[in-house]
């Protein structure tokens, strides 16, 4: 029997937590008023949309694993620090979680964005602070202005 590619059983779990989450998660958790008007702030529809690109993205791993020529032995970790950078990366979600009341939303995203920049060791480190300053903002000037939603702030610096 022939092993199964990495892209394969990636794009199958992809798949399969699709299917949970359009059968069963957004239909169970997520509940959507009926006097909704427009349909791109229904709180169903983003997460169906997210579900939705995660099918095609899984497909397209099936595919591309099928037509894989990848080596399936195992070869020894590349890049050393595996352990140090997970841990790291753990050490900034607890951070976060402290974080976001008392900086708000936008702050701790900018923030986040620059620390996980710089623990991959990003290969364009201006883009990557460039966009964790515009993207929140971009981000919290649509939901706040447009979509009317509340974006939490925090307790020092209020935008507007």
């Amino acid at each position: 029997m022939q092993s199964i590619h990495r892209q394969t059983a990636i794009g199958l779990a992809a798949l399969l937590v699709s299917a949970i989450i359009i059968l069963i998660v957004i239909p169970t958790w997520v509940s959507s008023p009926s006097n909704v008007r427009n349909i791109v702030l229904s709180p169903v529809f983003w997460p169906y949309i997210l579900s939705g690109m995660t099918v095609l993205i899984g497909l397209g791993l099936v595919v591309t694993g099928f037509y894989s020529s990848e080596n399936l032995t195992h070869e020894p970790n590349d890049i050393p620090g595996g352990y140090r950078r997970l841990a790291l990366m753990g050490a900034i979600m607890v951070i976060t979680m402290f974080a976001l009341p008392r900086l708000g939303m936008v702050w701790t995203s900018m923030l986040v964005f620059i620390a996980t920049a710089a623990l991959i060791r990003s290969s364009h480190p201006k883009t990557a602070l460039v966009c964790a300053v515009v993207v929140p903002l971009a981000l919290y000037a649509f939901f706040a202005h447009v979509a009317s939603v509340a974006i939490p702030q925090g307790d020092y610096v209020r935008l507007p």
